[in-house]
């Protein structure tokens, strides 16, 4: 995979985290930078972890699966944003809440990167390069986190759902991508 695939494989994750960033922003009474920073290393962190430890399961089993891996990887990716997009259209998603406490963080940050889980799953597949696309996946979401947090605090919500969106359609269209590139390439 490329730099460009894996740099929108990472927006594409990043979607939930910054539509959450934009709620908490909306919902807090005061944003410092302390609070902005916290919300860029926990769902960073998160959506660069995750992927590791979707990787490795993927590994543990790719030998069993190889012939279909870019199915797999298809259907992960289309799985993931389509439900996205269903979420963002019926108003679905994470609640926000004002906190920015360790429960209510941590629970935010593993709801937003389960996608990330499965996403690292098919780089087990793909054979993508993990730590490169991990360290970019983590600094994508922290600074669509951060950024999130302030234009929720400063614009309003009217991005929320578009976000989702967005972040749906680029899963989807990196997910035929991989299987157009597989069957016919």
């Amino acid at each position: 995979m490329s730099f460009w695939e894996v740099f929108l494989l990472a927006v594409g994750v990043s979607m939930d985290a910054f539509a959450v960033s934009i709620g908490k922003g909306l919902t807090a009474k005061k944003v410092s930078w302390r609070e902005v920073l916290s919300v860029a290393l926990w769902f960073g962190g998160f959506q660069a972890l995750m992927p590791v430890i979707g990787y490795y399961l993927g590994v543990s089993f790719a030998d069993l699966v190889a012939k279909v891996d870019h199915w797999i990887a298809f259907g992960l990716l289309i799985l993931i944003g389509g439900n996205m997009i269903r979420e963002a259209l019926k108003g679905e998603g994470e609640s926000v809440d004002s906190s920015f406490a360790f429960k209510t963080m941590l629970l935010l940050a593993i709801a937003t990167s389960i996608d990330a889980l499965a996403l690292g799953v098919s780089f087990a597949f793909l054979q993508a390069p993990l730590w490169s696309s991990i360290a970019l996946i983590g600094v994508t979401t922290a600074v669509f986190s951060a950024v999130g947090l302030l234009i929720g605090k400063k614009v309003g919500d009217r991005f929320h759902r578009g976000a989702q969106i967005l972040g749906g359609v680029i899963l989807i269209a990196i997910g035929i991508k991989i299987l157009i590139e597989h069957l016919f390439l």
